[in-house]
């Protein structure tokens, strides 16, 4: 039996983990719709299907969250050149 996304910390999870759409709506603090929409829209983590169910791997959760905050991050503005 899978344990409940809250039973390890996230940062303690294998990467290889399968989580599915309501798993990561919880991690992420948001609902399901939101990640739902984010797929629809090809903005958030990559889903996969086995069955009728969407997964995704903690390693894909992991690259999505960073490149969100890279994305983030201000960009710094170039000198000008005189």
């Amino acid at each position: 039996m899978n344990s409940h996304p809250n039973d390890v910390p996230f940062h303690e999870r294998h990467d290889d983990e399968l989580l599915t759409l309501e798993d990561v709506a919880q991690i992420l603090r948001t609902s399901p719709n939101t990640v739902r929409w984010w797929r629809q829209i090809g903005t958030g983590p990559e889903f996969f299907k086995i069955g009728r169910r969407l997964y995704t791997s903690v390693a894909d959760l992991r690259r999505f969250i960073r490149e969100q905050r890279l994305a983030a991050r201000p960009v710094l503005a170039r000198p000008k050149a005189v």
